[in-house]
């Protein structure tokens, strides 16, 4: 339930990027659920792999589905790591805004207009 309460968050925090920067929303939305579920199965799965090498009958005694200690851990960096890329496509974002020359496109018929006229 919190994985879910997590990805629609983050899904909303993509797509409110996205508005801001005029890009598709539901492009970057599934990026975040992307990244966030690619990270979760990765941290899980590595967690698997060290618990596997280290004590093996720990596998046996596992419950996935609870409120666990590393649920809790993989859950925050799950978090960071969507946080990190969200910050990363931001400042992407900023400086293509900031190469287009869009006041100067606009200007240069004004200017040849002022021209003609004297």
């Amino acid at each position: 339930m919190m994985s879910i309460i997590i990805l629609v968050g983050a899904y909303r925090y993509y797509a409110g990027l996205a508005e801001r920067f005029g890009k598709i929303k539901w492009q970057l939305g599934l990026l975040a659920i992307g990244i966030y579920l690619g990270f979760q199965v990765l941290f899980i799965f590595s967690y698997g792999f060290y618990v596997a090498l280290t004590n093996p009958n720990a596998l046996n005694d596992n419950n996935y589905a609870g409120f666990s200690g590393i649920n809790i851990i993989s859950w925050i960096f799950a978090i960071g790591a969507v946080y990190g890329v969200y910050r990363i496509l931001e400042n992407r974002f900023e400086k293509e805004a900031s190469k287009t020359p869009i006041l100067e496109i606009e200007e240069i018929g004004v200017e040849q207009d002022k021209n003609i006229h004297l």
